[in-house]
């Protein structure tokens, strides 16, 4: 086993604990920074609604919706009739977004449910 010279190990420390830090900061800054479907879901008036679900299902939207899709549907917390308005659409765009509303919500379901 090869010893670094102190100067090196100093240096692989220093990165350590920036990166801690930089973690740390991320966690910390989070709920200030989040997304609008997390930030729709903790106003909703739903009784299941938990920080920690809507982390959850924020964390799902931003994997499996554009961030156009994500500022949309998360209108539809606060106006459910207009998921209904997309879902019963004919347009192109609407059936393609419902499509893939629909796979957002059976995944957040299994991941978050």
């Amino acid at each position: 086993m090869t010893l670094l010279p102190t100067s090196l190990r100093s240096a692989g420390l220093c990165a350590v604990l920036a990166a801690q830090v930089f973690t740390a900061q991320m966690v910390l800054v989070q709920p200030a920074q989040a997304g609008a479907i997390e930030r729709a879901c903790r106003s909703s008036d739903r009784s299941a609604v938990s920080p920690s679900l809507c982390r959850c299902i924020q964390k799902v939207a931003n994997v499996q919706l554009t961030s156009s899709e994500r500022k949309t549907v998360s209108r539809w917390f606060g106006d459910p009739h207009q998921a209904q308005v997309v879902r019963q659409s004919s347009n192109h765009r609407d059936e393609q977004l419902w499509q893939r509303y629909k796979l957002f919500g059976d995944t957040a379901a299994k991941i978050c449910g």
